[in-house]
């Protein structure tokens, strides 16, 4: 089975580009879904990142809100919670691997949206980029409520630029076109990444993982 990485800064267009990806039959996990997972009600994470942010947590779940108060621009706070959410996000990522191969899977996509920045490309075949024109971005982006750019600028001081990702990456999926363009690139890497010679997969057993710096 190949594992394809899916990631792409902010305003990329890379949550239509998983959902194009799913639309043609291809299994994606999404690492911020399982984030939200983890700190919901009754989450795996919940009482490790309540022991270490007091406070944050209330009636067996994680007030996010709160919580991402506490850790932006505190790089020493967001570490301690990657610490704690990456290895988590990584068990669940095993899990829908394990079942997208026994269901006997060509391809399965992991949507990462820091995957370059936490070494999680390594886990990967190949990786496909989202992308969007600057301007195209940035109207996306101001549109959210209650972002503006001073915000933009602290979330993407955290992100590779867009420059860097591309140049990395194994395919370059085009979201500022429309959607029907956005389908057709999605439809030729899911051609391209089928034929790929999968390698990565099994990943190695818990507790003799690779490590990064995340």
């Amino acid at each position: 089975m190949v594992i394809l990485g899916l990631t792409g800064s902010i305003g990329m267009g890379k949550t239509v580009a998983a959902g194009l990806f799913r639309r043609l039959g291809v299994p994606v996990h999404d690492a911020d879904a399982a984030v939200h997972r983890l700190l919901g009600p009754g989450g795996g994470a919940v009482a490790a990142v309540a022991q270490a942010f007091p406070g944050v947590a209330a009636e067996g779940r994680v007030d996010r809100r709160e919580l991402g108060r506490r850790v932006f621009g505190d790089a020493a706070a967001l570490r301690r919670l990657e610490a704690l959410l990456h290895p988590a996000v990584r068990l669940d990522q095993r899990a829908f691997l394990q079942g997208a191969a026994r269901r006997g899977c060509r391809l399965a996509v992991l949507d990462v949206p820091l995957l370059f920045e936490t070494g999680a490309d390594l886990d990967c075949d190949a990786v496909a980029v989202v992308s969007a024109p600057r301007f195209v971005q940035l109207a996306r982006v101001l549109a959210r409520p209650g972002m503006t750019r001073a915000r933009l600028a602290a979330v993407e001081a955290q992100q590779m630029p867009d420059a860097g990702k591309r140049r990395l990456a194994d395919f370059v999926i085009p979201s500022g076109l429309g959607r029907r363009e956005t389908l057709r690139a999605v439809g030729r890497v899911v051609a391209a990444a089928e034929t790929l010679r999968p390698g990565r997969w099994p990943w190695a057993a818990p507790g003799k993982e690779r490590r990064t710096d995340a």
